[in-house]
């Protein structure tokens, strides 16, 4: 693919506030020059691309790719340049976009947490973000479908950054919000900078992560999660694809194509599983290691009776204990897995339906087909066209 307008390279501002060392950015922006290396674009970071569309008489830009401010979407619209914002919780309205799909996330930490057999569930985000707004959404939307809730604490981010003006009174209510708690607890922190501050917190009042207390972070910003102990679990937006999607979308408008009527969502990469949620929890020693075992085996075709040796139990005396600490039978746990594990393939790949059915664990494609229309209400095929949002090239 060569993009260019005659003998003359196409020329794209890149404003992505490099200057946070956060992934977001940074592998946001790679993204974003892997597409443009590819369409043979030139590219410029500039911090305020719109004062040069009004200070110069000629546009010094085909397009920009932004986390788009109200006066950069003004003066894009007025000189006619196509323009992609890749930041969610912008102040301008109708701009062409390319977000993470939040909810998504959100999702994913709840199966995560459920699959580990937590049946107390809390969320810590900000008070006004979309984003967060949209991770509690998928959180507790995915508890709901189980007959599980979550308590929420909701502070303003202004409050803990910087000089974090409001840092007494965040302490004094997170602790009050974890005095609320009933342990053992599965949460999800809408950024992974503040699972160590809610860590340092639980501490303070004799809780362990993660047997006490498991966490799940957002971002995978990996200095954050390495160290120190314990490691932080956490969803892995994949902000390098986020970036690549958008300088696809910004080639299609600086080529005359039709912006899309909503924002394009970009499905995370994955959950890491770390140190903060490495336990299995249950009100009974064999449920928590039938569990266990589940989780590290259930994309094998494994049945039940391996999991009831695996425990050295007998089968009555397991699926009892099941239905009474998990509220469902050993085999349904299996397929849950099995199908979490086939839903989020079927959103994040187009690999064909089979590699799916035996990557999640079925025996063949059939089975896992009637398995899925019968939990799920819709064929798979049927999922992945209301679900997926968009394939990337790598």
């Amino acid at each position: 693919m060569n993009n260019e307008a005659g003998n003359r390279k196409l020329k794209v501002a890149i404003s992505l506030e490099m200057d946070w060392g956060f992934n977001r950015h940074q592998e946001t922006f790679a993204g974003c020059h892997a597409y443009a290396q590819k369409a043979g674009w030139e590219c410029q970071i500039h911090p305020a691309p719109d004062r040069m569309l009004t200070s110069s008489g000629k546009l010094p830009f085909d397009g920009i790719l932004a986390r788009v401010t109200p006066d950069m979407a003004k003066a894009a619209k007025q000189a006619g340049i196509p323009i992609v914002n890749v930041w969610m919780n912008t102040p301008a309205k109708g701009v062409p976009s390319v977000f993470a799909d939040s909810a998504l996330a959100g999702r994913m930490a709840a199966e995560h947490l459920m699959g580990r057999g937590f049946r107390q569930f809390g969320f810590l985000g900000h008070q006004r973000d979309i984003d967060s707004q949209r991770q509690w959404n998928g959180f507790s939307e995915a508890l709901r479908s189980h007959d599980f809730t979550a308590s929420h604490h909701r502070f303003p981010r202004v409050s803990v950054e910087g000089v974090a003006p409001g840092w007494e009174r965040f302490i004094a209510r997170l602790n009050r919000w974890i005095d609320s708690w009933k342990t053992p607890i599965g949460v999800f922190v809408t950024q992974d900078i503040y699972c160590r501050y809610l860590i340092d917190v639980c501490r303070s009042k004799g809780l362990h992560v993660s047997q006490d207390v498991a966490i799940i972070g957002a971002g995978n910003e990996t200095i954050v999660c390495d160290s120190p102990p314990p490691t932080l679990s956490s969803i892995d937006f994949g902000f390098s694809r986020i970036g690549y999607r958008a300088a696809e979308l910004l080639d299609d408008l600086m080529r005359g194509g039709v912006a899309p009527s909503s924002p394009i969502l970009v499905p995370p990469a994955e959950l890491v599983p770390r140190q903060s949620t490495d336990v299995y929890a249950a009100d009974d020693p064999m449920v928590t290691k039938a569990l266990r075992f589940i989780a590290e085996n259930s994309h094998h075709r494994i049945e039940v009776k391996e999991v009831v040796t695996a425990v050295a139990t007998n089968r009555r005396s397991l699926e009892r204990k099941f239905r009474q600490f998990v509220g469902t039978s050993i085999a349904g746990e299996i397929t849950r897995l099995r199908l979490e594990r086939a839903k989020r393939r079927i959103v994040e790949t187009d690999a064909p339906m089979k590699d799916v059915a035996l990557d999640a664990g079925f025996r063949n494609a059939d089975h896992f087909y009637k398995v899925f229309s019968r939990v799920e209400g819709i064929p798979p095929s049927q999922f992945r066209e209301e679900h997926q949002k968009v394939f990337l090239q790598e």
